[in-house]
């Protein structure tokens, strides 16, 4: 339906008198409205998103509440500075705390159960490095976070059933949630607030204007006082000169498996393997390594190469010995760079951009969103 076919009342309610208008209704784009109604009350707040749900990773992502395992930080440390990856988890860590201040645990099923980084048999180097380098790492989380001893390394691990894994080591801190209950209470609560929402609206492009922001969509213009770009993944058409691709997710979920023996989250190689137990099922995504060309994508659908690996490593790894089926698979969206700290920042006076998330959105999602407020 084209603009002009609305009624008076609709282009009142929505397209009329806009204070900000917010491109992508994910975590970024949604606490971000929830900022700027904390300060500006009386600010007219449009929420615009191409798909029928948030179309990035917002509601497919695993559900992961983590701000980055031990082999990871360890990788990050080899190649980015050591401020760059410390400032970036300090991100992620209070960007939890900010998203558990909007939502109670409850109301997106949030446990803090911990997580498990496993190094597979092949990791010697990268196990002689951990135990090294834990003190150190624990070190700089207890900076962050306040609390000691965050990482450990595991004595034993033969109750969790798995094969061809030589260590593991335990994160206490970190939690795992249901992505869609998350994003339903947060835009719930933004509507409570009079922040409305325009689901299937692509935005073409976007011109500042001289007293505003003229934005192109296949249904019409919108204009508004003010523009938020909140698209992560899907930036690159809008903003070309941005150091943010895109970087699709694999993940399959096994039907229900009797007596699966473990809980909690776990990362395998440097975080590009993650799974977790949801109703025992066992959810695993991950592999973009193995095509990082193919998966630079922003096509929402299958590798089917990633997605025979990932059965392979359930077969050989997660579930040895054991009969399981297939019962769902699925992509999602991030949004990634040669760093993974996110960008934030004006590109004009009344244009701000919060993106390259680096696969870390539900940890640092609501601590961007919040910046981006506060630029204004």
């Amino acid at each position: 339906m084209l603009f002009e076919q609305l009624s008076f009342w609709e282009k009142r309610s929505y397209l009329q008198g806009l204070d900000f208008v917010i491109v992508g209704a994910g975590i970024v784009g949604t606490t971000s409205s929830l900022f700027l109604k904390e300060r500006f009350p009386n600010a007219r707040i449009l929420v615009i998103d191409k798909g029928i749900l948030p179309h990035s990773a917002s509601t497919k992502n695993a559900g992961f509440a983590c701000f980055g395992s031990p082999a990871e930080l360890l990788d990050d440390l080899t190649n980015m500075p050591e401020e760059t990856v410390w400032e970036t988890v300090a991100l992620r860590w209070k960007g939890l705390q900010d998203l558990r201040s909007l939502v109670p645990d409850r109301n997106m099923e949030f446990l803090q159960k911990g997580s498990y980084d496993l190094l597979l048999n092949d990791s010697q180097t990268a196990l002689l490095e951990l135990d090294e380098r834990l003190p150190y790492l624990n070190q700089k989380l207890f900076e962050i976070t306040g609390h000691t001893s965050v990482f450990s390394k595991l004595d034993s691990f033969d109750s969790f059933g798995f094969s061809g894994v030589k260590a593991m080591f335990f994160n206490r801190l970190e939690g795992q949630l249901n992505p869609v209950y998350m994003m339903d209470f947060l835009q719930a609560r933004a509507r409570e607030k009079g922040i409305r929402f325009l689901s299937g609206m692509p935005l073409q492009s976007f011109r500042s204007e001289l007293y505003g922001v003229q934005l192109l969509t296949p249904f019409g213009t919108i204009r508004t006082a003010n523009l938020i770009l909140a698209t992560n993944g899907f930036s690159q058409e809008l903003l070309p000169g941005y150091s943010v691709l895109p970087a699709r997710a694999q993940v399959l979920v096994t039907s229900p498996i009797e007596k699966l023996p473990w809980e909690g989250t776990f990362h395998a190689d440097r975080g590009y393997y993650y799974f977790r137990n949801i109703e025992n099922r066992v959810l695993l995504g991950g592999g973009r390594n193995l095509d990082v060309e193919g998966e630079t994508n922003v096509e929402l659908v299958l590798n089917e190469k990633i997605q025979s690996h990932l059965e392979e490593l359930l077969r050989n790894v997660i579930l040895p010995g054991s009969t399981f089926s297939i019962e769902h698979r699925w992509s999602g969206i991030m949004g990634v760079g040669h760093e993974k700290n996110p960008i934030i920042e004006k590109i004009h006076d009344r244009i701000a951009v919060g993106v390259r998330m680096g696969g870390m959105g539900v940890a640092i999602g609501t601590n961007v969103g919040r910046k981006l407020a506060e630029l204004f």
